[in-house]
């Protein structure tokens, strides 16, 4: 990780436009259709949620700007990312635990597994501050048609919010909520990345 000089970059602009707005975080909805995702998760028993992590993951890593990200007033470089998925630990609350994202399924399979029941044992947080994390939350327990995520002004990490996927005959769609900081990409970078995200649970292959 390290600072960059906005002027340097592709978002120069959009640092000057956005980083000082009152409310810089944009949302997109769109409906994913996780049909081959839950016919593997089924078939070879991978948790769900763990698929559609990585899948994140691959979808944002050929798309430069999620290595960048705005850090307080200052717009920082990454190598790595990260997914976050939110745990449900002893205590009944939830932790986050952050997990480095491999494009080797199996090594990001064995880091989800070992550190989510890590996280949920301990109730700690799991946090890793030399990747660019993509924040996820799913609510698969329940129907929902979309959530705009908070912003809080400390946090401009993108975030990914679903909730159960929906049955049509053999179909299943998943409403997925993305919200990023307009400093760190465009509407075009954002729709490039969930048609990548599309594209890359079509392509699974396990």
């Amino acid at each position: 990780m390290k600072e960059v000089n906005p002027k340097d970059t592709t978002r120069a602009y959009a640092f000057e436009m956005w980083m000082n707005a009152p409310m810089p975080m944009l949302t997109f909805f769109k409906t994913i259709d996780v049909t081959r995702l839950a016919r593997i998760s089924k078939r070879t028993r991978l948790k769900f949620n763990m698929l559609m992590c990585w899948c994140i993951g691959r979808a944002a890593s050929n798309i430069k700007e999620f290595y960048m990200l705005p850090v307080g007033k200052k717009l920082m470089q990454y190598d790595n990312l990260a997914v976050c998925a939110i745990v449900a630990n002893r205590n009944g609350e939830v932790s986050s635990c952050d997990v480095p994202f491999s494009k080797d399924l199996r090594q990001f399979n064995a880091d989800y597994l070992l550190l989510t029941r890590q996280v949920a044992e301990n109730c700690q947080n799991h946090d890793l501050t030399d990747s660019m994390v993509i924040g996820t939350s799913a609510l698969a327990g329940y129907e929902i048609d979309g959530a705009v995520g908070m912003y809080s002004g400390v946090f401009n990490n993108p975030f990914l919010i679903w909730g159960k996927y929906k049955r049509r005959l053999w179909k299943r769609t998943l409403v997925v909520s993305f919200q990023f900081h307009h400093t760190q990409m465009d509407g075009a970078h954002a729709s490039r990345f969930l048609e990548n995200l599309q594209k890359e649970i079509e392509n699974l292959k396990v």
